[in-house]
């Protein structure tokens, strides 16, 4: 039997919640491709590794998530410190709150394209001396 796309949605956030790196081939295909960059598995995998290094409390969680087979559309959201600079962003420790609206091409049951936008202008606003404008 094969899994509805949101059931396999959910396990592959679960999969990157919990770092387990040697499932993840069961859910990202071998020639991925991220906003137009072909990174393979293993690419896709070290961009992932990289996230969590940089951001040691990192959990996705879904807010919005439209299913449109073969493609799902979901909108994640993050509460978390990154350690360093974060999309250019001094933040050095400071806890952030932001989303991420991200669509997935699945082929063969496994994520083949991924188109990923992260809310810079949240974040922006939460570092001292910005303000909405």
């Amino acid at each position: 039997m094969i899994p509805s796309l949101s059931a396999l949605y959910a396990d592959y956030i679960a999969c990157l919640n919990a770092r387990d790196w040697s499932r993840l081939d069961r859910f990202v295909h071998p020639e991925v491709v991220h906003n137009g960059r072909s990174l393979g598995l293993s690419g896709y995998r070290g961009m992932l590794e990289a996230n969590y290094r940089d951001i040691p409390d990192l959990q996705f969680r879904i807010d919005i998530l439209v299913i449109d087979p073969p493609k799902v559309a979901s909108r994640l959201t993050f509460d978390c410190t990154p350690i360093g600079d974060f999309l250019g962003l001094p933040i050095n420790g400071r806890r952030v709150s932001f989303s991420e609206n991200v669509i997935y091409a699945f082929e063969d049951g496994r994520i083949r394209e991924v188109w990923s936008v992260v809310d810079r202008h949240a974040i922006e606003m939460q570092l001292p001396g910005r303000s909405a404008g």
